[in-house]
């Protein structure tokens, strides 16, 4: 297993982040929740470095991004306290932007389509959709109320809904009953909505193309 996710570590940071989807919603109630949503934030956090590490992209850069990222999630656990939470999600969002943007390079410094690759395409996509999730929650700690939703309009929005949020938004599905309301919060939307629409324009076409290439189906 650790001579696969050293081989292909895009592949192993998607379906962790695609397990995560499907584990979160069960986390977000008690303090146990809390505390396993923390250690499994870290280990993300781990699956995030080690993806770094197979591009181009400096490592001790996104090492110094998870180290108070991995500290703060840590007080988190123990303590089951999420005033932190503004804190360790501002690395978070930082450290994902950067990673994403390395396995970017990663994908488009060379004409070759490795299997690794591939994955990196749907990594690169989720790590997006992360960062700008934990952006989210750092937007709504900074001004609160500055998103809404259908149920309980007026409360804090949970973790799981920034997500929706940001997911819905990135694909352009929109999806979503969770919605901005506050100006600079409608603004990291519209920069989601821009990077959705250029990653599938600028990426996926391409190795689309590059893969009919390789494979004769494509002049």
């Amino acid at each position: 297993m650790w001579d696969f996710a050293k081989r292909q570590p895009s592949a192993v940071l998607l379906a962790a982040q695609l397990a995560a989807i499907l584990i979160y919603p069960f986390l977000e109630e008690g303090a146990a929740g809390r505390a396993i949503f923390s250690v499994f934030g870290i280990a993300i956090l781990g699956l995030v470095v080690l993806a770094v590490r197979s591009s181009s992209a400096l490592t001790w850069v996104s090492v110094l991004l998870a180290l108070p990222a991995t500290v703060l999630l840590l007080i988190q656990a123990v303590t089951g306290d999420d005033a932190l939470l503004p804190y360790s999600s501002a690395f978070e969002s930082v450290l994902y932007f950067y990673a994403g943007g390395a396995l970017l390079f990663y994908m488009l410094e060379d004409h070759e389509i490795t299997r690794d690759e591939l994955y990196a395409v749907g990594a690169t996509f989720t790590l997006v959709a992360w960062a700008f999730a934990y952006a989210y929650v750092v937007c709504q700690a900074i001004e609160p109320q500055s998103f809404t939703a259908a149920v309980d309009p007026r409360d804090a929005r949970t973790w799981m809904e920034l997500l929706f949020l940001s997911f819905t938004t990135l694909t352009s599905t929109g999806l979503s009953d969770v919605v901005p309301i506050k100006p600079f919060a409608r603004s990291l939307v519209m920069i989601e909505q821009i990077a959705g629409l250029g990653y599938v324009a600028m990426v996926v076409s391409r190795l689309v193309g590059l893969t009919l290439r390789a494979t004769g189906r494509y002049p």
